[in-house]
């Protein structure tokens, strides 16, 4: 059995997994914030070491699909440094708004350092948001983007319902997350290079191996293509759909609220 076969089944109503270990719930949240409090100075280097620099193509088709137009309302949901909201912020002008919103002060603080450096200042507000509870109202945003974020969610079907109740009717969720390849020849090659490779990376370039083992497998245990899609129908959400990038390497899931 490859480490891509590993279940991503909690073994009861009250542990889910971290990584690979299985954790009591109360605990994740400050598990994976720990996690991220570590990483997050080095955060953007590594995203663009780790995937050769691909990250910046599947974030650009995030924006294609995301029909974004001047004047909308946009939750960029686990947004931390905010490359989503860079752009979105472009986009939707003076009429417009962008909500970075991350469940880890570290990430939100460097996200609103980048972006103010950048000269973004006016239409975009920071938020630190659980996505299971967002504190917003009902039918706020036209568009909800979650990129890389999901899978560190601990409970992933209360925050879809929750990221469905704050969208506009007409508007679309777009989840853009690490996968299952669809090819056994790269399945391995992936095993390889984020258990043997990913790690000493992390170790290298941000003093931390064990935060990068710990996003590795947390990739192995979230959901599959045809499960999220089936997760994302269960919250309400209509005319869902996938698509397969670098192999299924990643996929993007789309889903409407009408």
């Amino acid at each position: 059995m490859s480490v891509s076969d590993t279940k991503n089944t909690d073994t009861d109503n009250n542990t889910t997994h971290f990584g690979f270990k299985q954790v009591d719930k109360n605990q994740k949240v400050d598990m994976v914030k720990e996690v991220f409090q570590s990483v997050a100075a080095k955060y953007d280097i590594m995203n663009d070491m780790m995937s050769f620099g691909i990250h910046r193509l599947w974030k650009r088709y995030t924006i294609d699909c995301s029909g974004v137009r001047a004047g909308h309302k946009i939750l960029d949901l686990a947004g931390g440094t905010g490359d989503l909201t860079a752009k979105f912020s472009r986009i939707v002008g003076e009429s417009g708004q962008v909500v970075l919103a991350d469940i880890n002060d570290a990430m939100l603080k460097v996200g609103r350092d980048k972006l103010r450096n950048l000269g973004i200042v006016g239409n975009v507000e920071y938020v630190q948001a659980n996505a299971e509870t967002l504190p917003f109202p009902d039918n706020t945003f036209d568009i909800i983007t979650i990129a890389f974020g999901l899978r560190n969610v601990t409970d992933k079907a209360k925050a879809l319902a929750s990221m469905h109740r704050v969208l506009k009717p007409g508007g679309r969720l777009l989840v853009l997350e690490f996968s299952k390849p669809t090819n056994e020849m790269l399945s391995k090659a992936y095993d390889l290079y984020s258990f043997h490779l990913l790690p000493k990376m992390g170790q290298v370039i941000a003093n931390d191996s064990e935060s990068y083992q710990y996003l590795a497998e947390s990739i192995r245990m979230h959901p599959g293509q045809d499960e999220l899609k089936s997760m994302m129908d269960e919250a309400g959400f209509e005319h869902t759909s996938y698509q397969n990038l670098t192999g299924g390497i990643v996929a993007m899931h789309r889903g409407f609220k009408f």
